[in-house]
């Protein structure tokens, strides 16, 4: 019989093990190839310590021999090398070159399935995985909506300057109007599903009971929001709201008002104007509506408020937005505008980079 190798260790090799077996996140394999160099350095045979710890003598006698020649680091395992790739970077690429060639005859665009059934030797799961690092979602489709307005940069340069340094004690209002505000009833409470879970819902099926249409002014400074409803959206309508607002200021106060690039805002409108010559029209780029901070309280006062409620008539409509307005202004604050630098896209470079 060969003789075990005959074991010292050092200080640190003895900390180092005896931490092993006193920690509670070291791998079991460790702690008991541990075990069997601690109990070596006793004096025990391979027998004796294959007993103890229920193992076969041939495990110990490979452990000692490990340690005594490449000590601490014998003990660790080697590392492997693993499976080979199955797929390669040449597999990603023929992935990527297919999506610019058209789909197969019947179908208007790819999914990973069809990717895969085309190339015949990469599996689907593949292909989506392939998709997923690439960023690409192939059912995911977006709009844009893209200003060729020549005085792009002039307008837009005039409306984030009242945003980021408004004029010392002047008012900042952005005008806008939510239309078609409709008025829809819908069936809702709550639905007991098979398995005895209740949940909230609503109807598919809905009446419709008219719409309302919605005029507001934002406050910049303050965030407070002014506004009306009326059955149309006229100038008329657009004018007696303009001049509901503006009485709400001292007739010195110098104010401007954003507007978007509808005919309502700026045709025929020079007469009212003249008349109040402390208010200022500003209109955003074309195709830049974004532009105007009160879009972002409309989409405020549409989910917190609208979507989803029954309501049996415009009444009804109203009543809630001026409900919501009225929670809302005791507690309103201005949205804040970081983005100093607007700018437009060419419309030739923007389709280029797609």
């Amino acid at each position: 019989m060969a003789t075990s190798p005959k074991i010292q260790l050092s200080s640190s090799e003895q900390k180092t093990l005896e931490l092993w077996l006193r920690a509670t996140k070291t791998e079991q394999r460790l702690v008991f190839r541990a075990k069997i160099i601690l109990l070596a350095i006793e004096g025990r045979t391979n027998v004796d310590i294959a007993d103890e710890l229920k193992t076969s003598v041939i495990t110990v006698g490979k452990w000692r021999t490990r340690f005594a020649k490449h000590r601490i680091d014998g003990l660790i395992d080697y590392q492997r090398s693993g499976k080979p790739n199955t797929y390669d970077d040449e597999t990603e690429q023929r992935i990527l070159h297919l999506l610019d060639e058209a789909p197969p005859e019947g179908y208007a665009s790819w999914n990973g399935n069809l990717l895969a059934k085309a190339l015949g030797d990469v599996s689907s799961s593949q292909v989506w995985r392939i998709l997923r690092k690439n960023k690409i979602q192939l059912q995911r489709r977006r709009s844009w909506c893209i200003s060729t307005d020549p005085e792009f940069a002039a307008k837009a340069a005039d409306i984030v300057g009242l945003y980021l340094n408004p004029p010392q004690n002047g008012i900042v209002l952005c005008v806008d109007e939510k239309p078609g505000i409709q008025a829809l009833e819908r069936s809702q409470g709550w639905l007991k599903l098979p398995d005895g879970k209740a949940i909230t819902g609503l109807s598919h099926e809905y009446k419709r009971h008219g719409t309302t249409n919605l005029f507001a002014a934002l406050e910049v400074a303050t965030g407070l929001i002014k506004a009306g409803n009326f059955k149309r959206k006229r100038r008329e309508e657009f004018l007696d709201f303009m001049e509901s607002v503006v009485t709400q200021y001292p007739p010195d106060a110098e104010i401007h008002v954003i507007l978007d690039n509808y005919s309502t805002h700026k045709v025929q409108n020079d007469k009212w104007v003249t008349k109040h010559k402390n208010v200022s029209f500003h209109y955003t780029p074309t195709h830049a509506s974004w532009l105007n901070q009160v879009e972002i309280w409309f989409g405020i006062l549409w989910r917190s408020a609208l979507k989803g409620v029954s309501f049996t008539s415009p009444v009804q409509v109203c009543e809630a937005i001026e409900r919501f307005i009225k929670v809302y202004n005791q507690s309103a604050a201005p949205f804040e505008w970081k983005k100093e630098k607007v700018h437009a896209v060419s419309p030739k470079k923007y389709y280029r980079n797609l």
